[in-house]
């Protein structure tokens, strides 16, 4: 019966259609989990389900529009491990470019700070003319602040996560799987060789009974025992491919489970991190408008303290030629 319910198909060994069912007492724990997951409806630990769930979804290869297989299931998830790889070093990028930015703006506005456009201004509206172009100077010093700490904890963060051995890391995952898909396909094709050796036994067998029967030929019974056994032992041969058969899908299955686990934590590290350093962009980012709050703040103060009556007196202070006030002259 369970060679009949697990090879009685013509899918490939990847489909999870025609995996073998486990013997009696060796249900994997992954797929003891799907069954109590779907049997009892338990709550279960969700990257584990997760895990469970790639497993199951990434076991058959990837077609294109023609049918033909073009990526191996596991190689779906390694793909997006190296998508967010190049995502990761993109948002650097972006980070940089804003760095540029901020570095061009603080010089331009450090250098339009020393014009000496207005400079002749003078009382109070001189006093706010010149703590206006002086604010120039200090948020030219807050952008350039601002553009350093994108530096040190946004962009080289991003760019440092994960260095060159992520991807050998990779590698392995993908040559541990590959290896035992493998094995699996090797196991597979040994049952189905071995399932062809029993059927020609049991015709050769048959042929050999119907022909003593029937007295066609000369054939002895000891020709049928030998027929017999050699299809004995082609049923035996058959179960014990099954049972190497049911051992390597199991140890794939539960490895996949296991490896998709380890990649999906990687995944939620990834984007936890750039979380982080984004939320960092966010926070100096509003910080920066505080600070250049503050150097406007001097400017507002002087600017309502500036006096047209206060001005005119103190340039007539400033300018004045004598004190002697011209009088009528008598003749």
């Amino acid at each position: 019966m369970m060679m009949e319910a697990s090879f009685d198909t013509e899918e490939s060994f990847d489909d999870p259609s025609c995996l073998a069912p486990q013997p009696p007492g060796s249900i994997s724990p992954a797929k003891r989990q799907i069954r109590e997951v779907k049997e009892t409806k338990i709550t279960v630990n969700v990257p584990e389900l997760i895990a469970v769930y790639f497993s199951t979804s990434l076991q058959t290869d990837k077609k294109d529009p023609q049918g033909t297989a073009s990526v191996a299931g596991f190689e779906v998830l390694l793909q997006k491990q190296l998508k967010g790889k190049q995502m990761q070093k993109e948002m650097a990028e972006f980070i940089h470019e804003r760095i540029k930015i901020e570095e061009e703006y603080a010089k331009n506005l450090s250098k339009l700070s020393l014009s000496p456009l207005a400079a002749q201004e003078e009382g109070t509206l001189g006093e706010a003319w010149t703590q206006l172009k002086k604010s120039l100077h200090d948020e030219a010093e807050v952008h350039l602040k601002f553009s350093n700490k994108l530096h040190s904890e946004v962009e080289k963060p991003l760019l440092t996560f994960r260095g060159d051995n992520f991807k050998k890391d990779l590698k392995k995952y993908d040559h541990h799987i590959a290896d035992l898909r493998k094995q699996l396909a090797s196991r597979y094709a040994g049952v189905e060789k071995a399932r062809k050796a029993l059927a020609d036994r049991q015709k050769d067998l048959e042929v050999k009974t119907q022909q003593l029967e029937i007295k066609l030929s000369n054939k002895t019974e000891e020709d049928i025992k030998k027929a017999r056994r050699k299809s004995t032992q082609a049923g035996d041969d058959l179960m014990r491919c099954v049972d190497l058969y049911n051992q390597t899908q199991s140890k794939w299955f539960e490895e996949m489970v296991t490896t998709s686990m380890e990649l999906e934590k990687l995944e939620v590290d990834r984007i936890e991190w750039i979380q982080q350093h984004l939320r960092q962009y966010t926070t100096l980012r509003h910080e920066t408008d505080m600070f250049n709050q503050s150097t406007v703040e001097p400017v507002d103060q002087l600017l309502q303290n500036v006096d047209p009556a206060k001005d005119r007196e103190l340039w007539v202070k400033e300018n004045k030629t004598g004190e002697v006030r011209p009088v009528d002259m008598d003749i």
